[in-house]
């Protein structure tokens, strides 16, 4: 079967589902998206990645590259390669001493690894048919359909002190520090997009 290319377009919040999130693949040569609910740990995980953070500790999914790469295991890519009951199937393609590898994986875990290693994803055509979404060139209208998938990319409401926009640069700078220090990289990543808009905007 053809692989498709997929690029990661977004991680939002799942607004159908209060504890998970939806990670949303597009296809590199077409307009189809293909969200996927994840855990807020794994959603975590691959937002840490994407907006090169370097834990204190390392991660599990950090841990897990760091033993590949000891052992000499290279991830040429990741494959979403079936849909089964409404839950995605993915594995691992590896190289290691010229031999190719193939090991089951969740598609989270595949995604967060595939950010580390900066490989290839794929799906193929009856994945996006059943479950892929497609857009128009419109950003009004992928809002629309993310929303009715129950997605969203607004993030949750900040628990103390109101919304970050209310905040001052400066205090934002010391609230990134804190967030950093208690390990919480999912809200570290929203508090360094408040900082680089105002600092872009200004």
């Amino acid at each position: 079967m053809r692989k498709i290319p997929l690029d990661i377009v977004a991680l939002s919040h799942s607004v159908s589902q209060s504890h998970n999130y939806a990670v949303v693949l597009g296809e590199q040569e077409g307009s189809r998206r293909l969200p996927i609910v994840i855990g807020a740990f794994e959603a975590q995980a691959i937002a840490v990645a994407m907006e090169r953070m370097t834990p204190n500790r390392p991660l599990t999914h950090d841990l897990f590259k760091n033993a590949m790469d000891t052992f000499g295991v290279d991830l040429k890519e990741v494959i979403i390669n079936d849909l089964l009951d409404g839950i995605f199937y993915a594995k691992l393609v590896c190289l290691r001493k010229g031999e190719i590898i193939e090991i089951d994986s969740r598609t989270s875990d595949a995604l967060a690894l595939a950010v580390r290693f900066n490989c290839p994803v794929f799906t193929y055509e009856f994945i996006l048919e059943t479950a892929g979404v497609i857009l128009d060139d419109s950003q009004e209208q992928e809002g629309a359909v993310e929303k009715s998938l129950g997605i969203s990319d607004e993030p949750e409401p900040e628990k103390k002190g109101g919304p970050l926009s209310s905040y001052s640069i400066d205090a934002l700078k010391t609230m990134l520090e804190e967030v950093l220090a208690e390990e919480n990289y999912e809200k570290a990543a929203r508090i360094r997009d408040e900082i680089n808009k105002r600092t872009q905007g200004s």
